[in-house]
């Protein structure tokens, strides 16, 4: 006898911004999702590329969202998510490629137990499919100092998906490119923190859902595929800008008191050292760009007002490598996710 219950409801929401190009590429695949409770809604950032226009007359069973100027990632998907019903988002970048039974198995594990309030799904490269892509590979992982990696993907270096990742287990962070969410732990946590703008929010998102007591998981079963690079291109000094700037304001909000001056100030440090890399090599640029982002960082403490959330230990949270992600990775040449964590566990 078949269940007659509704499944859950889903909002995909795309955040879009003059990228009309990518609609018109990935959106048809979105609207062959296999799902029988969703609806796609576009958030357009005041796009001047004829993005609204698109929609309207090529897409009309998508809802519009329209923001009256660039309001970034966090900002953007705030607004947009603040009035939706749904009990799932999914948070998805306009330039990823869905396959059509994506969205069951994440729901369905998610369903499954209701304390894992954000997942991704396995997201490859669109260009080289058989390998995984930066932006969350299968999954999202951080080390004690807070550098971000994954599971397939550390630094630059992508691994070739051979299934050696395929269980759906607790990880740090689920990536901004397909993130589902559920709609009650996104209020509660009261969404991206917007001063961010962009890169890493989705990771201090994460991490302020870990210190409420939820967990984050991967759904390897459910696949996407991610061109990448849609809106900041990797290696602009905006990008540097942000990604340094960003880590150390999630940093201090997210570390026990305890963990919070010692690590903030190697971290500092460690910034350092990436400075004078970047010096040797005649990227200046991108030293003034650190320097910058530490900058505002000093003037974000300034004006900080300490909320009273609650903050767990960093080694009690999942997807932490207790070790050094940048010695691993530059001075003991190890390149592979599975080889790393496994010497430290």
């Amino acid at each position: 006898m078949q269940s007659n219950k509704i499944s859950p409801s889903v909002a995909i929401v795309i955040l879009n911004w003059n990228g009309k190009h990518f609609l018109e590429q990935f959106l048809p695949s979105v609207l062959d999702s296999q799902y029988e409770n969703f609806a796609i809604y576009v958030a357009d950032n005041a796009s001047s590329d004829g993005s609204v226009e698109l929609l309207k007359n090529t897409f009309s069973s998508v809802k519009i969202i329209e923001l009256n100027k660039n309001f970034g990632f966090a900002e953007g998907y705030n607004r947009a998510l603040k009035n939706l019903k749904e009990e799932y988002f999914v948070l998805l970048n306009s330039d990823v490629k869905v396959t059509p039974k994506w969205i069951a198995p994440v729901i369905e594990l998610m369903e499954s137990d209701k304390q894992i309030a954000a997942c991704q799904p396995k997201i490859l490269s669109l260009n080289n499919p058989e390998y995984f892509e930066y932006a969350g590979a299968c999954g999202g992982w951080i080390d004690k100092n807070v550098y971000p990696f994954c599971r397939g993907r550390i630094f630059d270096f992508c691994e070739k998906d051979e299934g050696q990742y395929d269980d759906a287990v607790p990880i740090f962070w689920a990536s901004g490119a397909a993130l589902f969410i559920r709609s009650n732990a996104y209020q509660e946590c009261r969404g991206m923190d917007e001063y961010f703008f962009a890169h890493q929010e989705e990771i201090d998102l994460c991490w302020r859902l870990q210190n409420a007591g939820y967990k984050i998981f991967v759904q390897p079963s459910s696949v996407v595929y991610h061109l990448g690079g849609g809106s900041l291109q990797q290696g602009s000094t905006r990008k540097v800008f942000l990604n340094f700037r960003n880590n150390l304001i999630m940093m201090y909000k997210n570390l026990d008191k305890k963990e919070r001056t010692p690590k903030i100030l190697k971290r500092m440090a460690l910034d350092g050292v990436a400075g004078g890399m970047y010096l040797v090599k005649g990227k200046l640029s991108y030293v003034i760009a650190i320097l910058k982002a530490h900058g505002a960082f000093y003037r974000w403490l300034w004006n900080h007002k300490t909320d009273n959330h609650s903050r767990k230990r960093l080694c009690d949270l999942a997807g932490v490598f207790d070790g050094s992600i940048v010695k691993t990775f530059f001075i003991q040449r190890q390149k592979v996710f599975s080889q790393i964590v496994g010497n430290k566990k």
